[in-house]
């Protein structure tokens, strides 16, 4: 059905392929399910490039600039939808969005699970879901707004934020995976005293990623470690990643019939870590939902970890064809609530933002930090970089109201460490922003000095004010994130 509607003061020719006609709600309009095609006539508009998942490239390009998406398609399977990869076309999952010359936004926003896609070229502003879907927002007018309007909507139909996790210390970017039982007990008798609310040990601990015991450098056990924390004062924290399993796991050697598999039943790779591909489990399956149900269940309610980092998890919604793969994830990650506890705080990281509400209180919102600014051997903005971190970071602060901003770590120590005043500045400032702080910097690693500069950073609780997409005042000291997210004297993504 082709029609002319009225958004914001301004008229735009629309075609809908479902039934019904679109109807006016706070901030803009519902439009019925199906394929919705906007003619916007912005011309050479700035395109909001929205990824599939919370490592995906996410920001702002021009139509007329090259689309914003990772250049080397193998690693689409991990930090981005291998089955929607298009490099000839301006194109994103969940929300889309054109700002015109004249500074206005138009967004196209999906209400539904069924993997929605969107698209834009220099005519039009396209949706669709790949199953059969839910309605679509449609808002034109300032940025903020029409991106708070669209997260009023999401609100509504999955929920708000439930929970803050509080000022966070992890284990990853001081040991990544040489974290040991020995060190672990050190660092949390140094950070007794600190204003930490939670201790998460991350990747390391386990005997292989799908085998959810400890292994060797952990003789006391998971339960000892998770009663130290807590002990100390700390919420215990711990890294999972329950949907993936290593191709030399006992997991995949005991249970194949776990593993997800496609329509000619091979076992389907998910993503690449560790040295090597990781498969999925089938997340439709009774028994590998209760495998994953006593998982949650041991770690929580036997060791007794009350924060999930859960990594990965992307995997749950892995391309078969025909599967209903959000609902899939969806489903599972309501498995882990439920199993887990409404007193748990759950962290999502690879995670898939509309099933995801509601459910997880916290998302990551990038690639992660490592203590680099760049990385001269690549242009991968799904790389693991401080910068790359940053960019996605400040481009999804629309989420907050919807699930905690997780911008990972932020750096206080001079060890080990290429980051610039400047730059460590950008990423003290953005968790600020976010209103989520984490660290990974052992207290025996700080100087006096870096010791009180962090005890004092965590101490304060500033005012937040934003100004415009990359301005913010902090306790009315104006940050402009624009530099943080340039490239080659050019803003990525030009606004």
């Amino acid at each position: 059905m082709a029609q002319v509607v009225e958004l914001g003061g301004r008229h735009f020719a629309l075609q809908h392929s479902g039934d019904g006609t679109p109807r006016p709600t706070p901030g803009g309009i519902l439009l019925p399910p199906g394929r919705v095609a906007i003619l916007h006539g912005l011309g050479d508009a700035s395109f909001y490039r929205h990824g599939q998942n919370s490592w995906s490239p996410c920001g702002w390009r021009r139509l007329s600039e090259p689309p914003l998406r990772i250049p080397n398609p193998t690693r689409l399977v991990t930090a981005d939808d291998p089955a929607f990869d298009d490099p000839a076309r301006h194109h994103g999952s969940a929300v889309a969005a054109l700002q015109g010359p004249d500074g206005n936004t138009l967004l196209l926003g999906a209400l539904g699970l069924d993997t929605p896609r969107l698209a834009a070229d220099h005519d039009t502003l396209t949706g669709w879901y790949a199953g059969d879907g839910a309605e679509w927002f449609a808002a034109y007018g300032p940025e903020q707004e029409v991106f708070a309007a669209y997260t009023d909507q999401l609100a509504e139909r999955f929920g708000p934020a439930r929970r803050r996790a509080g000022n966070v210390w992890c284990s990853w970017y001081a040991y990544y995976e040489t974290v040991t039982e020995t060190q672990l007990h050190k660092d949390i008798a140094d950070l007794v005293g600190l204003p930490f609310e939670v201790v998460q040990v991350d990747d390391g601990w386990e005997e292989m990623v799908g085998d959810w015991q400890p292994n060797g450098k952990f003789p006391s056990g998971m339960r000892d470690l998770a009663g130290r924390i807590t002990d100390a004062g700390f919420v215990a924290g711990l890294w999972l990643a329950p949907f993936i399993a290593l191709p030399g796991s006992r997991l995949v050697a005991e249970h194949p019939e776990y593993l997800l598999r496609d329509t000619s039943s091979n076992l389907v790779v998910a993503g690449s870590n560790w040295g090597g591909p990781y498969y999925a489990l089938d997340l439709a399956r009774d028994d590998a939902r209760a495998y994953v149900a006593a998982l949650i269940r041991t770690v929580v309610h036997e060791w007794g970890f009350k924060y999930l980092k859960l990594d990965f998890i992307n995997a749950a919604a892995a391309h078969v064809e025909g599967r209903p793969r959000e609902h899939i994830y969806r489903s599972a990650l309501e498995l882990v609530r439920e199993a887990a506890g409404d007193d748990v705080y759950l962290l999502g990281s690879g995670a898939i933002l509309l099933p995801s509400l509601g459910l997880l209180d916290g998302l990551r919102s990038g690639p992660d930090v490592a203590p680099m600014w760049d990385n001269y051997a690549t242009v991968d903005p799904s790389d693991a970089t401080a910068r790359n971190a940053v960019v996605n970071s400040v481009h999804r602060l629309w989420w907050s109201p919807l699930a905690e901003v997780d911008p990972d770590v932020i750096y206080f120590r001079s060890k080990l460490n290429l980051l610039t005043p400047q730059q460590l500045q950008w990423l003290r400032d953005l968790a600020d922003v976010c209103g989520f702080r984490a660290i990974s910097d052992p207290p025996s690693w700080l100087t006096p000095h870096e010791l009180e500069e962090l005890r004092v950073y965590l101490e304060a609780t500033p005012s937040i004010q934003r100004l415009d997409r990359y301005r913010f005042a902090i306790d009315g000291r104006e940050v402009d994130f624009a530099p943080a997210v340039a490239t080659d004297g050019q803003l990525y993504p030009i606004s």
